[in-house]
């Protein structure tokens, strides 16, 4: 009886999994910039580098928790350091994502390399262009699994052959990406970036038995808009949304961040925010912000067919990135508390 409860709880988590189209992803989408759009590398208006690592734990009072870790780092090359000329600039970036599942340690490992360039098309307005290109392994541990052919009438004994594949297998590929973004920043009191990108263009083949399973086409678009609400409130509404081969995951909400303090030209924010994933989970967010260091945690709560199967408990989330101009970089203006500004 408690292995068929396992199997229907499992069946409920797969469901989930893929009406909402779940793949490697995070509730934080705003803080995995590599991972949502290659357009994204070293858009960074008042810096110039940027290292982060988000961590997430999903699902872990069912039999099949997620565990996804990903660092990054992304850098400008070029620009111009005055307010009088259009300031353009190439981003090139490097991330790494593993994600973890199930009894048979079910995993991706995916190393990945980015390059955009941030063309300024006049005082208001930028375009950005990114291409990005990923090496991707999955691998997957039948040992640690049991199926149909080991019940011996009374259990699942291992110790019978399971007509499967023995022991770690491993497939790999490569898969490309691109994107775009359009920037609208009319005062230095509101900012407007919509964005799209494309991974999957060469819809790579994965599979562990040499047969065809091609990954389809996975679109994204991204929409984010910062406005100032008062010299120390600014307010932060964005929506994410993808699809992929029938499945598809939405994601709105609103971050506010407040200044806390400016002394010592070390200014700090509190961050406040709630998202919801449609159909699936209500994510709460907090944060602060220290000079070049932000820490951001989320919860999901979970509202989906399955939140009587793990207590509501969806997902723990946390995130972190340094960012900084080169050496400081005394010649370019910054403000401690305003929204993004090309310059």
């Amino acid at each position: 009886m408690k292995r068929i409860f396992l199997a229907i709880v499992t069946l409920c988590t797969l469901y989930s999994f893929t009406a909402n189209g779940q793949s490697m992803h995070f509730s934080q989408y705003y803080n995995a910039p590599l991972l949502l759009n290659p357009a994204n590398t070293a858009l960074l208006p008042g810096d110039d580098y940027r290292f982060g690592a988000n961590y997430r734990n999903q699902w872990a009072a069912v039999p099949v928790p997620y565990n996804t870790f990903s660092i990054f780092g992304d850098c400008k090359i070029g620009g111009n350091r005055d307010n009088t000329n259009h300031n353009n600039w190439l981003g090139l970036g490097l991330a790494f994502f593993n994600d973890k599942a199930g009894d048979g340690n079910l995993s991706l490992t995916q190393i990945q390399g980015s390059l955009a360039y941030h063309l300024q098309l006049s005082q208001f307005t930028m375009i950005s262009l990114g291409l990005s290109g990923a090496f991707v392994q999955r691998s997957v541990n039948y040992s640690t699994l049991t199926f149909d052919t080991q019940w011996d009438g009374f259990t699942f004994n291992t110790q019978l052959a399971n007509g499967e594949k023995v022991g770690v297998i491993r497939t790999s590929y490569y898969t490309i990406g691109s994107g775009i973004n359009f920037a609208w920043f009319p005062n230095e009191n509101v900012y407007v970036k919509l964005g799209g990108s494309a991974l999957n263009i060469n819809t790579p083949n994965e599979s562990f038995y040499n047969t065809t399973n091609t990954l389809g086409l996975r679109p994204i678009g991204n929409l984010d808009i910062s406005f100032s609400a008062g010299p120390s409130v600014i307010i932060n509404p964005s929506a994410y949304y993808t699809t992929q081969t029938g499945a598809s995951e939405l994601v709105a909400g609103t971050q506010v961040r407040f200044l806390l303090s400016s002394h010592n030209s070390t200014p700090a924010e509190l961050i406040l925010g709630v998202y919801d994933r449609l159909a699936d989970a209500i994510i709460g967010v907090a944060g602060v912000r220290i000079g070049s260091v932000q820490f951001t945690a989320s919860y999901d709560a979970t509202t989906s067919a399955l939140a009587p199967y793990n207590a509501s408990y969806g997902a723990l989330e946390f995130s972190i990135i340094y960012q900084q101009p080169y050496g400081k970089n005394k010649d370019r203006i910054h403000k401690q508390f305003t929204c993004p500004r090309f310059f």
